[in-house]
């Protein structure tokens, strides 16, 4: 009995170690199976991706044997080229002038209207000289005996009278009358105040009865026509920069343009700026011109006449300068060239190419040297 059991025992363990002996080959072969099937999806997809490699390439080949560049052209002409530059500045009187009193006093009479124009030594305001007068009439009665008394021993001088000590004295005393009086003269002056010379009165500050220390603002006087006008140009132009110039500008007062001419320009470049004060003068009969106002200057430095000049767009920098494209026999051919006077919008070329070639404008990015191009222009 217990024999046969053992037999029983043992074959149990025999079929469950060949039962796990299967299963682990089952799996093998299972893992067998899908490495193979990995390789196998992986050769298909590289396949598929490299036969869509091939004609991307054919088509990228293809791309560089494309037809020419279209591009439009323009025939370079002699044509006139000005060198200009602008500038902002101020419109400036051309005298201007404060009316201050130079000594203190009461107003007694101001002889001018507001915003009225007065000529040149026009009496414009009358301070009170009351006392200066009656001191000017003593001091003229003195000065009449003190002449008579001068007279008197000037002849005795003569007749050796007198001593040369009692005739200087009376001399003296009479001269230092004379002194006074211009003094007192001097003075009076001074209560009167005169247009220094014709122009505009603005508004007043004071009134008739004013009581006013000396220097203190009664009114502005500026002379309007002509005007001048105040710019400042850069360093580099200081050289074109001559009286006589011509200039014009425009204010926002009026849409009209002006004409000035330059008449004086400063000695020295500013340091802070870098730049060289100028002025002009504009005839302003209508008096449309006020002082103050922003004024936007344009002037011609230089005239060329027969200059060659292109669109900026069509220059293109490289390391060693600028270059052009044009057109000949179909191709676009690579020009070096060197430049000039610089606008806004065009360049001046003084070597490289000549009047009548056809400048390439456009498509310049697609170009290299030797490539056909189609000329289509609008």
């Amino acid at each position: 009995m217990r024999h046969e059991t053992r037999k029983i025992i043992h074959f149990h363990r025999q079929s469950f170690n060949s039962g796990i002996v299967a299963k682990k080959q089952t799996l093998f072969s299972y893992s067998s199976k899908s490495v193979t099937f990995f390789f196998a999806f992986a050769i298909i997809v590289f396949g598929i991706a490299g036969c869509s490699k091939k004609p991307a390439e054919n088509n990228a080949g293809r791309g560089k044997k494309s037809g020419p560049v279209s591009v439009e052209v323009k025939v370079v002409q002699p044509e006139l080229l000005l060198n200009m530059v602008s500038s902002t500045g101020t419109v400036l009187p051309n005298e201007k002038a404060e009316i201050r009193p130079e000594i203190s006093g009461r107003i007694v009479k101001i002889l001018f209207e507001e915003g009225a124009t007065v000529p040149k030594d026009k009496l414009l305001v009358k301070m009170n000289d009351s006392d200066l007068q009656a001191q000017l009439k003593r001091n003229e009665a003195q000065g009449i005996l003190l002449s008579n008394d001068e007279f008197q021993k000037r002849k005795l001088l003569e007749l050796k009278a007198i001593s040369q000590d009692e005739y200087d004295a009376a001399k003296s005393l009479l001269l230092v009358n004379q002194a006074d009086k211009q003094l007192l003269q001097a003075q009076i002056a001074k209560t009167e105040i005169y247009a220094p010379f014709t122009g505009k009165i603005g508004l007043r500050a004071v009134s008739v009865g004013n009581y006013v220390a000396s220097n203190t603002l009664i009114a502005t006087i500026q002379q309007l026509d002509p005007i001048k006008i105040e710019f400042d140009i850069p360093e580099k132009y200081s050289s074109y920069i001559q009286p006589g110039l011509e200039i014009s500008f425009g204010t926002d007062v009026s849409d009209s343009t002006f004409a000035a001419k330059v008449y004086a320009v400063e000695s020295a470049i500013t340091t802070d700026t870098r730049t060289l004060k100028v002025r002009a003068l504009c005839p302003n009969r209508s008096g449309l011109l006020k002082p103050g106002s922003f004024a936007r200057v344009n002037m011609i430095l230089e005239k060329f006449p027969d200059a060659l000049k292109v669109p900026s767009e069509a220059v293109v920098t490289v390391l060693d300068g600028n270059s052009v494209f044009i057109c000949k026999n179909g191709k676009a051919l690579a020009v070096p060239v060197s430049t000039g006077i610089r606008t806004d919008s065009e360049i001046q070329i003084t070597q490289g190419i000549s009047a009548g070639d056809s400048l390439i404008v456009t498509g310049l990015l697609q170009l290299t040297n030797g490539s056909p191009v189609l000329v289509k222009n609008k």
